[in-house]
Order: C-alpha cells, then sequence, then structure tokens
C-alpha cells in the first residue's frame, strides 16, 4: 500500500479519520508494507496535492519521528517512508541521507529508496548519489522505486513519464549491490506507453539485479570500493 496523503511532516494534526480508513485497508488485503512519503502535503486541512521538503535539522527530525511513531502505534505496525525529489538547496544543518536515517533511527521505521528521486536530487543540488545510497542503513530498506524524469540539461524534474534512463538503472544497480534483492516498483504516471514498452523496463530491472545479485555472490557478498559492478 503506497500512499501519498498521510501529510507526515505537517504541523497539522494527524488525521485519524483518514488513518482509520488505511487501517481497514490494510486488514483486508494484508499489504507487505504501507508507505508514504517523507513530507508535507498541506497545511490547515488544505491539501496542495504536491509532496513538499522538510527542512533537513535535528529538530525537524525529531518532531517527523514522534508523528511517526504515533502512526505505528494507531495502525500496528511499521511504516515505510519514500524519499523525495529536490530542487531547491536549502541552508540545513544534515544532509538528506543523515535526516533519513536519523528518522528511520528514532521511529524505528522502514525507508522506500526511490533510485530515480535520488538522482534527480543530486543533479540539482550538485551532490553524489552514491555517497547518499552507501550512508542508508541497509536494515532499513523495504522497497526500491524506479521511474523516469524530464531532464532539462541544468535541472531534472521528477515527471514519471518518460523511460527510465542509463544514469538511472546505474544507479540502480548500485542499490542492488549495496542492499541485495528488494522487491522494485517501475513507476510511469503519464503518457503511458503499451505495456509491452512497460514490460520491457521490468525486465531490464530483473537483469540488472540478477547480474549484479551473481556477481555479488561471486565476490562473497564482499562490496568492492568501485561499487556496483558494471
Amino acid at each position: 500500500m503506497h500512499g501519498v496523503a498521510m501529510n507526515i511532516g505537517s504541523l497539522d494534526p494527524l488525521d485519524y479519520e483518514y488513518l482509520r480508513q488505511v487501517r481497514e485497508l490494510a486488514a483486508r488485503i494484508e499489504p507487505f508494507i504501507i508507505s508514504d512519503h517523507l513530507c508535507w502535503t498541506g497545511s490547515s486541512q488544505q491539501r496542495l496535492y504536491d509532496l513538499l521538503p522538510l527542512p533537513y535539522t535535528e529538530e525537524a527530525a525529531q518532531y517527523v519521528a514522534q508523528r511517526i511513531l504515533r502512526v505505528q502505534d494507531f495502525l500496528g505496525r511499521r511504516l515505510t517512508l519514500e524519499n523525495l525529489s529536490a530542487y531547491l538547496e536549502s541552508s540545513t544543518s544534515m544532509t538528506e541521507w543523515e535526516f533519513i536515517g536519523e528518522i528511520a533511527r528514532l521511529a524505528d521505521c522502514h525507508i522506500l529508496v526511490d533510485v530515480n528521486n535520488i538522482y534527480v536530487s543530486s543533479r540539482n543540488q550538485g551532490f553524489d548519489p552514491i555517497e547518499y545510497l552507501r550512508a542508508l542503513d541497509p536494515g532499513r530498506i523495504r522497497q526500491f522505486h524506479i521511474a523516469g524524469h524530464t531532464d532539462f540539461g541544468d535541472h531534472c524534474i521528477d515527471t514519471h513519464d518518460h523511460p527510465v534512463c542509463d544514469a538511472v538503472w546505474e544507479l540502480y544497480a548500485e542499490a542492488v549491490y549495496l542492499f541485495g534483492s528488494i522487491p522494485t516498483l517501475l513507476e510511469r504516471d503519464d503518457q503511458i506507453p503499451e505495456i509491452e514498452v512497460l514490460l520491457l523496463e521490468v525486465e531490464r530491472a530483473r537483469k540488472i539485479a540478477a547480474i549484479t545479485l551473481a556477481r555479488l555472490s561471486e565476490s562473497d557478498g564482499r562490496p568492492t570500493p568501485s561499487g556496483a559492478p558494471r
């Protein structure tokens, strides 16, 4: 179950009516994870229909972690939170990966690694996406997302309306190399092609994972300094 409306980072009170519906649906279908985004999506009960970033500070991490703990108590299970695409860099006391790691530690929740979002943010903000991946706790990773985006040359927008690009496939291989065999979701929200085209991308993800895991097995599970085998 993957949502966009939990508003976990908002200053608004938690929406327990929404959470009740999530809990009831989860009881019916028994999903392997319940996930949402590490962000805020509205204020004063007004939905903004966008995934908006948080300040990467210790104060924000502690605040969000406490809200996650309350949601997890209400749902009776752990949450899995996804990283966003970011378009501007703000003055913060932590990197995004430090922020996510601290929240996961404080709330004892799981992480959904959106590989495309990491790549988009790295292009927009100029950080090393490999450093981001290597800083995450392998024990908390529960799912990967891969998707396409729109590349404007000097910046990227997470549009989910293009095929997965080669750079994201390479970063996906690195993620598999670091975290192992993790369920992977291919996302496409617009300009959706024929199902055969999407299935080719799914097959490419399977092949990358299989090749990477085979090479990792050959190296006795020890990552080499160069990162993911190509």
